[in-house]
């Protein structure tokens, strides 16, 4: 038995094909499939069976690959314990962000890291939360900024850590007879024109007020901020964002937009974090940003 058998087994498992994982593990079927059948021999049970949905774990062999699993992590902490001890530090650290939520503490995140090691290359692309993922799962990235999703997906490849939680208010134009308002019910809000941010997660609420308020006038949904800001500071529309960054916000700051609370409302909170790759060691780089993160986030935990 060797560890490769075991990441093969894994690898299978999570593709339910041996094609599949031949190619994303640039190793051979016939390689991988001999390495499977080696190690059923060695263990004396059937691992996997093939049916219509694919190559599937037997009954014995889902607790095979269960403790598989267990043994590839056990040796990435080994690993990532002597790297403690190995006073290196890479000299690129590869990011990928959704846009906007991080906005008033990413700045300032990398000013602090690059005070510290100026000799380090950060690179950040902005892009659609599941663009993240799909970019950390593929190991394009060391780390993936985000909103934490509701529902994880591929918990047993990816991990989800949140670093703070930010409320769903309502934003408009200075000009509003709203904007003077203390706080704001649902209710009062139906009949208004809304532009909608294209967020899985702004997606999930605007769902659940459609089915519990009754639905609003939605002139558009977009992935560009400015021109839902710009169209909310004209008073053309409202919209629901965010509570937490808009003390940075240009245009909360100048006045043109205002923030108003929302009452009594359920599924209003909303998880920002990271998100990396449980199959691959966090490099130096990357520890050292998750700290410079931490630490600025710190201040907006409860």
């Amino acid at each position: 038995m060797n560890i490769e058998q075991l990441e093969y087994i894994i690898k299978v498992a999570e593709t339910r094909s041996i094609s599949n994982s031949s190619e994303s593990l640039h190793v051979s079927q016939a390689g991988i499939s001999m390495a499977i059948t080696s190690l059923e021999k060695e263990l004396g049970i059937k691992i996997f069976k093939r049916s219509r949905t694919g190559t599937v774990p037997t009954e014995e062999g889902r607790e095979i690959i269960k403790t598989a699993y267990e043994v590839v992590n056990k040796l990435q902490e080994i690993r990532e314990k002597a790297q403690t001890h190995v006073d290196i530090m890479e000299k690129e650290l590869s990011l990928s962000a959704t846009q906007g939520l991080f906005l008033s503490i990413l700045p300032k995140a990398l000013a602090l890291f690059k005070q510290k090691y100026p000799d380090v290359n950060i690179i950040i692309e902005e892009k659609r939360g599941h663009c993240v993922i799909d970019d950390v799962k593929n190991n394009k990235v060391d780390l993936g900024l985000m909103q934490i999703p509701k529902k994880k997906p591929m918990e047993q490849e990816l991990e989800f850590r949140t670093l703070l939680q930010t409320k769903i208010a309502i934003t408009v134009s200075k000009y509003s007879p709203l904007a003077s308002r203390k706080s704001i019910s649902l209710e009062e809000v139906i009949d208004q024109d809304l532009v909608v941010y294209n967020g899985p997660d702004m997606q999930y609420f605007i769902k659940y007020l459609f089915q519990h308020y009754g639905k609003m006038n939605v002139l558009f949904s977009t992935n560009n901020t400015e021109i839902m800001k710009k169209t909310v500071a004209e008073d053309l529309a409202i919209a629901f964002s965010y509570d937490f960054g808009i003390n940075h916000d240009p245009y909360y700051l100048s006045g043109e937009l205002v923030s108003v609370p929302l009452l009594n409302l359920k599924h209003d909170t909303l998880e920002l974090g990271w998100i990396r790759s449980s199959k691959h060691r966090l490099s130096k780089a990357t520890k050292e940003f998750i700290k410079c993160l931490e630490l600025l986030t710190s201040p907006y935990k409860n």
